[in-house]
């Protein structure tokens, strides 16, 4: 009697739940993220580490480091600086955007309220955190990437800082005309902190902004790419540097009016067009698994590989052949790609050297993680708030999706680069 009672309840509480369980199950559990919450939620666990410390002026002392089997005999301190210089380069188009009560405006305040403290601490002498601006040449390269992310984020990240902080900043900056850089994409850290002085109306050197243009003028060999210096090297650094920082001296030289020999306009115009046939290349490089060919130095760097293409989007300057449905697609599949299937990231929580996973052979000579947060640029377009049509267009194949799918594709063709720019006088 007792059992048969037992069976008797057991059944009824299996009828009351079973509408509860197919209800639920009619309506599963949001598992996906859609491609700027996937984005959004790669830049957060990427920065977060970096600027929540750093901000408390414990990134030196909590940092999980790691260079190069080769690494030379700088002081290894360089690594600090190239972990936020770097990093502020990559997040600070999407810090610029205005706060929301959306989970990822709350991330994004959050950042930039530890960006703000950081930077701070990045120029006081009696911080932990205070950054190796003198000793070695490597703080001109990384000096240039805080300035840069200045010039990405002027009113969010520059215009706050208190007026000491500006000061130590404008003091740090002029003292790195000491060094000399190498005759390679080198000419544009010099200008790209130079540049940004002229425009936050600081004295500048003029020398070295134009010598950067001309130079780079000189060393541009068509079809979007540069040569790193007198001899061509087939790498990404057309990436790395040269499109960004370019366009970034030349934008920064007009919003400063500043009127000298050249005609920055002109040039800039120029450069854009050649920033964009870059694109081109780079999202065709962009296979049908989202991977891209590997190839010539600083492979650790990663997406920043990509950066042009990432930069024409933030920009809204995307070529005719390119669509923004195209571009979101493509680079959410590389970064599935990268990020999804290896660890990326040391046991503390910080990136590893390596291009998909760790990798320490593929470091050189002057590889530390912190080198590695250049990776952050190719997030420029999180810059675009969540309904620019970047983030709202169908999802499209990319060329290489299209090509090797037997489907119609637009075929390349080279770019000419023939306009004149005489200096004013």
């Amino acid at each position: 009697m007792k059992q048969s009672l037992m069976s008797y309840l057991g059944t009824l509480l299996i009828a009351m739940l079973l509408p509860f369980t197919y209800a639920n199950a009619a309506k599963p559990k949001k598992t996906t993220l859609t491609d700027r919450e996937y984005w959004a939620s790669q830049a957060w666990k990427m920065a977060s580490p970096i600027l929540e410390n750093m901000a408390k002026g414990e990134l030196q002392k909590n940092m999980q480091t790691e260079y190069s089997p080769s690494f030379d005999s700088r002081n290894k301190k360089v690594v600090f600086m190239e972990t936020f210089g770097r990093l502020m380069a990559g997040v600070a188009p999407w810090l610029a955007l205005p706060d929301d009560d959306t989970a990822e405006g709350k991330q994004r305040h959050q950042l930039r309220e530890w960006a703000l403290a950081s930077y701070k601490n990045a120029v006081d002498p009696s911080s932990p955190d205070y950054l190796l601006w003198q000793g070695s040449g490597q703080a001109l390269v990384d000096a240039a990437y805080i300035a840069e992310s200045f010039l990405r984020a002027y009113d969010a990240l520059w215009v706050p800082l208190d007026e000491v902080t500006k000061q130590r900043y404008i003091k740090e900056f002029t003292g790195l005309r000491k060094v000399d850089p190498p005759y390679t994409n080198w000419f544009l850290f010099s200008s790209v902190i130079e540049s940004f002085m002229a425009k936050s109306g600081a004295p500048y050197d003029e020398f070295r902004v134009n010598t950067a243009c001309r130079k780079v003028e000189e060393w541009y060999v068509g079809d979007g790419w540069y040569a790193d210096g007198p001899v061509f090297a087939f790498d990404y650094y057309t990436s790395y540097v040269f499109h960004a920082m370019y366009l970034e001296t030349l934008q920064a030289m007009i919003d400063a009016k500043a009127n000298t020999r050249i005609d920055y306009r002109k040039y800039y115009n120029r450069a854009l067009k050649r920033a964009q046939k870059h694109a081109v290349i780079l999202e065709r490089f962009i296979s049908p698994e989202g991977t891209f060919p590997v190839i010539g130095r600083s492979t650790p760097y990663r997406l920043a590989a990509m950066q042009p293409l990432a930069l024409m989007a933030w920009y809204q300057k995307l070529p005719a052949e390119l669509s923004n449905g195209q571009v979101r697609a493509a680079l959410t599949k590389v970064m599935h790609r990268m990020y999804d299937i290896h660890d990326n990231y040391n046991s503390g929580g910080y990136l590893t050297i390596g291009f998909c996973g760790s990798q320490p052979e593929t470091a050189d000579w002057y590889t530390n993680n912190g080198s590695l947060y250049i990776t952050s640029v190719a997030f420029a377009p999180l810059g675009l708030p969540a309904d620019h049509p970047f983030w709202t267009d169908e999802a499209q194949p990319w060329t290489q999706v299209k090509a090797w799918g037997g489907q119609p594709f637009p075929k390349d063709h080279r770019w000419a680069d023939d306009p004149k720019t005489p200096d004013k006088w």
